[in-house]
């Protein structure tokens, strides 16, 4: 009986050592449509690290806000409800102002100038993600910002009493300088917030409103180029560091691809978004020069703001942009 006993034991052993191990799979909460360019970009980017990890680790995307809420994704990600998830990091702005460094109003308003900002402050937001326990893979910007309204504006005068939707500290405090009335509104609610007069009016790039057919809804679009804020991926600290060298290479490298990726579909999503918002039927221009002014001298109160808040490391960003 104890022959037959170990033999047992060594036969479920060498079977054991035969079986592959077990794939670990990590779902990656998103909170835009799955046909928007950055949900299109992080679908690459999991299926580059399941093929890279030899199926390893599988990650699985969840566009729209269908696993958690945008406004869910950051905090699930810091508290292991998930392994990795991506995430608007202007949203997080009131936690940390560092977040908020993509959105200074009117210091960028180009890709390159953008690109050239984020070098500096790349450093700074990697470790405010840390001290959060999470871990910074790799962000992508959104095109620059303009307005959306359901008639023609022309001055902060016709703004007043307009429901804007807002996302973060930035977009909350410009429609209060603007007096317009801030209503939060995830962009998975965007739809159904115009549909039934929630939200008027909001700020975004055009890739949101083609993404959402807002032209059902309303009728212009200004470019105003305010800023280009960043959707990022980051992965709980903890799972991070329990992934072994080679996973974390493979993780790294597909990173640095979506990166690459996104910039580019990005700078090609701009222009065909607009032409899409025209031939929904809006009108799309550039703002006037009163507007602009106005929304710049507002910018400015918004930016003494943030250095503010943000402090020292703040200022050295920004005073290191501006110097360079």
């Amino acid at each position: 009986m104890k022959k037959l006993t170990h033999l047992m034991a060594a036969t479920a052993l060498t079977a054991t050592a035969a079986m592959p191990a077990m794939a670990e799979k990590w779902d990656m909460p998103m909170a835009y449509a799955a046909t928007n360019f950055h949900s299109e970009v992080g679908a690459n980017f999991a299926n580059c690290v399941t093929e890279g990890s030899g199926g390893a680790i599988e990650i699985v995307t969840h566009p729209s806000g269908s696993l958690f809420a945008g406004n869910e994704i950051m905090r699930a990600v810091q508290t292991g409800q998930t392994n990795i998830g991506e995430r608007l990091l202007s949203a997080h702005q009131n936690e940390n102002p560092i977040y908020g460094v993509d959105s200074i109003p009117f210091l960028v308003s180009s890709f390159d100038e953008h690109e050239a900002l984020w070098k500096i402050a790349q450093p700074a937001v990697k470790k405010a993600l840390k001290e959060d326990n999470l871990h910074y893979l790799y962000s992508v910007p959104w095109p620059p910002q303009g307005l959306y309204f359901n008639k023609e504006v022309n001055s902060v005068e016709d703004l007043k009493g307009i429901k804007f939707r807002s996302y973060s500290t930035a977009t909350a405090r410009m429609a209060e300088l603007t007096g317009m009335l801030p209503v939060q509104v995830e962009a998975a609610e965007l739809s159904q917030a115009l549909a039934t007069g929630v939200a008027e009016s909001f700020i975004s790039s055009g890739a949101t409103g083609y993404d959402r057919k807002v032209w059902e809804h309303l009728t212009h679009f200004y470019e105003v180029d305010a800023w280009l804020p960043r959707n990022a991926v980051f992965v709980n600290m903890d799972a991070w560091n329990g992934l072994d060298d080679a996973a974390k290479g493979v993780m790294t490298d597909c990173a640095a691809k979506a990166a690459e990726e996104g910039l580019t579909r990005s700078k090609e999503y701009t222009q065909f978004t607009l032409d899409g918002l025209k031939e929904g039927g809006m009108t799309v221009t550039r703002a006037g020069d009163q507007l602009v002014g106005e929304l710049q001298a507002i910018g400015e109160t918004m930016t003494q703001e943030w250095l503010e808040t943000a402090g020292d490391e703040g200022s050295a960003i920004v005073d290191t942009y501006k110097n360079q």
